[in-house]
């Protein structure tokens, strides 16, 4: 059973639509230029952008093995919001978005809060990167998409002082093994809310949400953790909040990474029953 949790919480930080795709992985170094992280991936010069200011940072974040991805940055200085528009195959993807609050002035909570959307939907609301960890450490948040337009636009809205990205990750997921998550109450009623998660190594710290669809969510199971980035003793969060914001379900456990390839795990269905809060 624990074997099988283990599955459960390293698939669903791939949750997203099932779809076929053949893109290839997008990272951009936005504000500054061609970077080769450590893992000798190339994170390209900043692109794809429709407004905003480059910025450097000499302040070293921690908890990153590439403290260079986040010295630089592309902020808003106005009121227009700042886009990125990429041009990709239609199909499902993990949208990775590096931020780290190195700026010393705006280093205290409520002192940056802005909003995020990915093709219109927002998936961060009232983001402050100091309040999510405080000052200089590098924080991913993740969110899946399914692009049918052939366009995936990230946006970013200012609510209080400017918005900044440091760097954007976008990873293709196809032609791997799903899991549904299927949450009903004893009567068959299908829950509605949103499914949460959050894990953390000692280099990396990601998080997402995924909205319940008539009670399912659909997971991709990456072949390896790796292609998340997740290295090394990995703890890792599940939890289900209803419509009303009580959690009613959640998965607390640690997993290594190294011990859970899913290659050789097939389509599943996991029916969960809760009983009514």
């Amino acid at each position: 059973m624990k074997k099988f949790l283990g599955i459960v919480a390293m698939g669903v930080l791939a949750c997203l639509p099932e779809a076929a795709q053949t893109q290839q992985p997008i990272r951009v170094n936005c504000g500054g230029p061609n970077y080769t992280d450590t893992k000798g991936q190339i994170w390209p010069a900043d692109t794809g952008y429709n407004t905003g200011v480059a910025s450097t940072n000499s302040v070293v974040a921690t908890g990153t093995s590439d403290p260079a991805l986040y010295q630089r940055n592309r902020y808003v200085s106005g009121s227009t919001p700042l886009i990125y528009r990429f041009a990709v195959t239609n199909g499902a993807y993990r949208v990775n978005l590096l931020f780290s609050e190195n700026y010393s002035g705006l280093q205290s909570v409520g002192a940056r809060v802005f909003n995020v959307q990915l093709n219109g939907t927002l998936v961060l609301r009232n983001f402050d990167i100091f309040a999510t960890v405080g000052a200089n450490p590098a924080v991913v948040e993740s969110f899946n998409t399914n692009v049918t337009s052939g366009q995936l636009a990230i946006e970013f809205d200012r609510l209080v002082q400017n918005p900044k990205i440091n760097a954007i990750e976008i990873l293709p997921l196809a032609n791997s093994p799903m899991m549904t998550l299927k949450f009903t109450y004893p009567d068959g009623t299908p829950v509605t809310g949103n499914l949460n998660y959050a894990m953390s190594t000692s280099l990396l710290t990601i998080g997402g949400q995924l909205p319940l669809v008539n009670g399912q969510a659909t997971c991709v199971l990456v072949s390896s953790p790796a292609v998340l980035g997740l290295v090394g003793q990995t703890q890792v969060a599940l939890n289900l909040t209803d419509s009303t914001g009580n959690m009613v379900w959640q998965i607390a456990m640690g997993v290594n990474p190294a011990d859970a390839n899913l290659t050789s795990v097939q389509n599943s269905t996991l029916n969960v029953v809760l009983n009514r809060p």
